[in-house]
């Protein structure tokens, strides 16, 4: 029987499970701080595993530490639809961000609940460890672990800005699987978000199809000085590991003002220096950038200056410079069938819509990587996000919610 289209989101349910995530790891007024692999990331997850049990989902963790919750399908041989987020927050964090994607999945294997629709293809609910890279950096890496990007090993040697690596605190928090990381075939990836952008709302549309991502590149650098004291040594003299991250950082943010009549976007996102004291200079720093924009050449060209600002910034501070990592994502990587068939479930929806990009970072680059892979995005007030005052309403929500439902079904029915 065909999963009937006036099915509509069950908002006060829906709603009910985001308030209950809203009170765990609670931040700032309104917000939270709910840092991955956290004692409240874990209290979450343990939420969560509760909540795909009593919805019938069997529940296996991988060695990433994500969570997926599995709804068998009619032929359960077939590889999955899989839909998620991440439920794990900035320091300054809102309630929304990445985690009505994972409890939106969660809705919608309720609603099939509802109705004893089975699909076709299994469904698979995913929660992605790690996504904002708040404590472990870069961001991410769980699901570009699961790509195949970032080796195991690798994964689990991360630090935390407190001490302990990713794989010490997956074991502590009680969240280290033994199911393998990716290496299996996947059908789709759905992932829904709010936009982190202020068009929806001050245009007033209900559903943003995303097309594709802004070009993205990202670096984490290493400065390596001398200690020395801040009275007596002389300026010529210095190697100040403090103040060559200080200019990259300065060099990055100038880059970003000179493409920003086109909508490029450069940031200056980290600074950690050793001792960091006064009357002292500080032999040891890093820095972590980003650059970006919609056009993937000039991104690249954005990309090429920062890089070259590494050296500028060395060499100015008399110091040595190491890039420890770097990172990109973004261009035109989503899949054309998924978003038509996004854009035309809004269509029979009878749901404004309007085509945009994406400009924030998404496991769902990832995905694209291995499978096809589709967003969809709902209003955001004022497009503040990444802020305690993040904020939408179910009545916002709803639509996206519904687009997301009917377009898996459909992807998870088709012959």
């Amino acid at each position: 029987m065909a999963f009937p289209i006036t099915r509509r989101m069950d908002a006060d349910r829906f709603w009910s499970t985001m308030e209950a995530s809203a009170q765990i790891g609670v931040g700032r007024e309104g917000g939270l701080s709910r840092l991955a692999l956290s004692d409240a990331d874990k209290a979450m997850r343990d939420l969560f595993v509760e909540w795909c049990g009593q919805a019938g989902l069997a529940v296996t963790v991988d060695a990433a530490g994500s969570i997926f919750g599995r709804r068998a399908g009619a032929d359960d041989s077939l590889p999955p639809v899989l839909v998620g987020s991440h439920l794990d927050t900035q320091a300054n964090g809102g309630r929304f961000d990445g985690i009505a994607g994972v409890l939106a999945g969660l809705e919608l294997v309720r609603a099939l609940n509802d109705v004893g629709h089975v699909t076709r293809r299994p469904i698979e609910i995913v929660n992605w460890t790690n996504e904002e890279g708040a404590r472990f950096s870069p961001p991410m890496v769980a699901s570009g672990c699961f790509a195949g990007q970032y080796a195991l090993d690798w994964v689990h040697a991360r630090p935390s800005d407190d001490g302990p690596t990713f794989g010490d605190e997956l074991k502590r928090i009680g969240y280290l699987g033994e199911t393998p990381v990716g290496g299996r075939s996947i059908d789709s990836y759905f992932e829904l978000h709010i936009e982190q952008g202020p068009v929806l709302d001050a245009e007033k549309v209900q559903v943003g199809v995303v097309t594709h991502g802004y070009a993205s590149y990202g670096a984490l650098v290493e400065f390596r000085g001398e200690t020395a004291h801040t009275g007596p040594t002389p300026m010529d003299k210095r190697h100040n590991a403090l103040l060559a991250a200080a200019r990259l950082l300065v060099a990055v943010d100038d880059i970003g003002w000179e493409y920003s009549a086109t909508g490029g976007k450069a940031t200056a996102a980290r600074l950690v220096a050793w001792p960091n004291k006064p009357g002292i200079l500080s032999d040891w720093s890093q820095a972590v950038c980003d650059v970006r924009h919609d056009d993937p050449d000039t991104a690249r060209a954005m990309a090429d200056r920062m890089h070259a600002a590494v050296t500028e910034a060395a060499t100015l501070a008399a110091c040595e410079a190491k890039i420890l990592d770097t990172w990109e994502w973004g261009g035109r990587i989503f899949d054309r069938a998924l978003v038509n068939l996004v854009r035309r479930k809004a269509q029979e929806l009878g749901y404004s819509h309007r085509d945009l990009p994406s400009q924030a970072g998404h496991d769902a680059y990832f995905m694209t990587r291995i499978c096809p892979t589709t967003m969809i995005f709902t209003p955001c007030k004022d497009g503040i996000t990444h802020n305690n005052a993040e904020f939408t309403t179910k009545e916002e929500i709803s639509p996206g919610f519904d687009v997301l439902m009917h377009s898996v079904v459909a992807q998870a029915d088709r012959g």
